[in-house]
């Protein structure tokens, strides 16, 4: 075997080794929270009766997302830099399913995934302002992504009563332990294929913000 593919072997095993190791904090960190649920109701009756739809939220919110949705299945985009492959392999543990792409790399082999797994019945979700940011801002891709695929588009966002921002480019959100996390999601809208997406891009942009403003206020805790 040449050292180029013992390199990659070995890279390989590292990113399924730290994605157990990451999907095991996850999972012991949530059983220390209580989360709680706001403007659920459209979402959960979009999961019972199996209509498809897109969840969008900010690159900040990542970290607990697995808990926002509880349909039977879906894929997120996700970046494919090596941090991607991390992401990728710590969501596999909860059951996600990702489609590899970004803004800045694969754009359109990551879109195209997404779309023939819509076809074949999964929902979408994304982060409109990963992978690099700016944050807080939506992409033009990710309602032209939503007009592809005719799915509604649900935002959410969620605060923590007591959380550790990290020091990355969105203020990535980590809840302390035993605090209390609040999810908000929005109403479902849709994008149509001739819509003006920079002005949809816009309203997404606005959604999700206000969403993270109303969560911020039900938890009182770190802010932006």
């Amino acid at each position: 075997m040449s050292e180029r593919a013992l390199a990659s072997r070995e890279e390989s095993f590292q990113v399924r080794a730290l994605g157990w190791v990451a999907s095991g904090f996850i999972r012991l960190l949530r059983s220390t929270l209580l989360l709680r649920f706001h403007g659920q109701e459209e979402i959960r009756r979009f999961e019972r009766e199996n209509r498809r739809f897109l969840l969008a939220f900010w690159h900040r919110h990542l970290l607990l997302m697995v808990y926002g949705y509880r349909g039977p299945g879906i894929t997120i985009l996700i970046s494919q830099h090596r941090d991607g492959a991390l992401i990728a392999e710590t969501v596999r543990h909860f059951g996600v399913h990702s489609s590899r792409g970004s803004s800045t790399r694969g754009a359109v082999a990551g879109v195209r995934d997404m779309l023939r797994l819509a076809r074949s019945g999964m929902d979408l979700a994304l982060t409109p302002d990963g992978p690099k940011g700016p944050a807080r801002v939506a992409k033009i891709g990710a309602v032209q992504l939503a007009a592809l695929a005719g799915m509604p588009i649900i935002p959410v966002a969620l605060a923590a009563g007591r959380a550790k921002l990290l020091r990355s480019w969105d203020r990535f959100v980590v809840p302390k332990p035993f605090s209390k996390v609040h999810f908000v999601y929005g109403e479902p809208f849709w994008v149509e294929r001739e819509a003006d997406l920079e002005a949809a891009s816009q309203e997404l942009t606005e959604r999700l913000n206000a969403l993270e403003a109303r969560a911020e206020e039900l938890a009182g805790g770190a802010k932006p």
